[in-house]
């Protein structure tokens, strides 16, 4: 096969077809997720946050794809935090409460939507696709996380998840290209 993935994975669907790729994305998908959990339990820190759902799961479901390559996702959530904290600043929001608290308004309808087409935009021109991006710049824009101290947790997440991710691919030898 040419798009074998290698490894345990690479096996899973040979053994089992959809049933043992499933297998291998939900068992792996739970140990990063819980060890980054894990981490943040005992720092006391928000390392987990909606986009690293669909982040893990790109690591998982599909390894070979360039927006699993973990140089996309890192830059990918690195643009996504800074064009979201721009927005914030750029539409005067920094220092209103979260959307789920105030409601939505003009200026955050223009936050949001500006930084999901900054985030594509930055990433379009570095050639560094990665989707869950779009939801890290929401989580921003939107007022849910915000702080200096939220935003390097959110940073701290992805480089935790991403370390998690590419060392249980590794050391299951699923070839997942570190940079595309």
């Amino acid at each position: 096969m040419a798009d074998d993935p290698g490894g345990a994975l690479g096996a899973a669907e040979r053994r089992a077809g959809r049933l043992g790729a499933a297998g291998y994305a939900f068992a792996l998908c739970l140990v990063a997720l819980a060890a980054v959990g894990g981490i943040a339990l005992l720092v006391e820190q928000p390392y987990l946050f909606p986009s690293l759902g669909p982040t893990v799961m790109l690591f998982f479901e599909s390894p070979r794809h360039g927006s699993a390559a973990p140089r996309n996702t890192l830059v990918g959530h690195g643009v996504a935090i800074l064009a979201g904290a721009g927005c914030l600043a750029l539409f005067g929001l920094t220092d209103h409460p979260a959307v789920l608290q105030e409601g939505v308004t003009g200026a955050r309808v223009g936050a949001a939507a500006l930084s999901v087409a900054l985030t594509a935009l930055v990433l379009r021109l570095l050639d560094c696709p990665h989707p869950p991006a779009g939801a890290t710049t929401l989580i921003v824009s939107l007022g849910l996380l915000t702080s200096t101290r939220e935003l390097l947790a959110i940073a701290a997440g992805v480089v935790l998840v991403t370390v998690f991710g590419v060392a249980l691919n590794r050391l299951l030898g699923v070839r997942q290209p570190l940079w595309r």
